[in-house]
């Protein structure tokens, strides 16, 4: 009898634990009040529709679309041929090489930002935008070789040579029997790259300048010297925008029969 009440109340808190924290921030989000507050005092759309007309987040959140569409779009660019390569043949340093790609998820990102800043931006007077732009994407790519990866290890080999038999090209055989079938995490490493991208805070934090801000950044900006609960709502819109995609993804490109 206690094994039977013991699993939904373990169920429940668990479920409390991960979306608790979701539902404080909406609640929040839709307060009254002139302060960032829970229990809110009050409803009201109007901190909603305050996000949409501050130009500072407007314009932070056009540079993280572009840096995260952009940087994890040339990973996968970089990261499917590097992905192939390393499950398809057997290259000297293949290791080495899963290793080095690897560097950016082990290396903590703050440092990788201060190293950015220290022997690329500063010496060489290079442009924050590009900076940003290439450290997203040497972000990304770890996470693009490696799901891109799992998928071709999980894929038979012989249905390419299948291809390439019956005369197709090397590339031709890539292109009409291998993408299709691993596309399924091409999805999955773009959405991860995505959100690993648009989220992120350290890099961006050192690389940041006025003019040059990502969404994360300019909302701790924003916080440091404003209270009114715009941040909460800016935060469920963009948990939201978040759940959209997934869901989109698997509806119209039927995520969930791939995986």
């Amino acid at each position: 009898m206690m094994r039977r009440l013991f699993s939904p109340l373990v169920l429940f808190l668990l479920l409390v634990f991960l979306i608790g924290p979701f539902i404080i921030i909406v609640a929040a989000s839709l307060s009254g009040g002139e302060t960032l507050a829970f229990p809110p005092q009050g409803l009201s759309l109007r901190w909603v529709a305050k996000v949409f007309t501050v130009d500072s987040f407007r314009a932070s959140f056009a540079m993280s679309m572009f840096l995260a569409i952009g940087g994890t779009l040339l990973a996968l660019i970089l990261g499917i041929p590097a992905a192939y390569a390393l499950s398809r043949y057997k290259l000297p340093g293949g290791e080495t090489i899963r290793t080095m790609v690897s560097i950016p998820i082990i290396v903590p990102g703050i440092i990788v930002g201060l190293a950015i800043l220290r022997y690329l931006v500063v010496p060489f007077s290079f442009d924050i935008t590009l900076a940003l732009f290439f450290a997203h994407t040497a972000l990304v790519l770890p996470y693009a070789v490696r799901v891109v990866s799992a998928s071709l290890n999980n894929l038979r080999s012989d249905m390419e040579e299948a291809a390439v038999l019956l005369g197709s090209s090397r590339l031709g055989a890539f292109f009409r029997v291998v993408l299709p079938n691993i596309r399924s995490g091409v999805l999955a490493a773009f959405i991860l790259g995505f959100v690993t991208s648009f989220n992120q805070v350290p890099v961006s934090l050192f690389l940041a300048k006025p003019g040059v801000q990502t969404l994360p950044i300019d909302m701790l900006g924003y916080m440091e010297t404003t209270y009114d609960p715009s941040v909460a709502a800016l935060s469920a819109l963009l948990a939201f925008l978040s759940i959209g995609i997934v869901f989109l993804a698997e509806r119209f490109l039927g995520f969930s029969r791939y995986v």
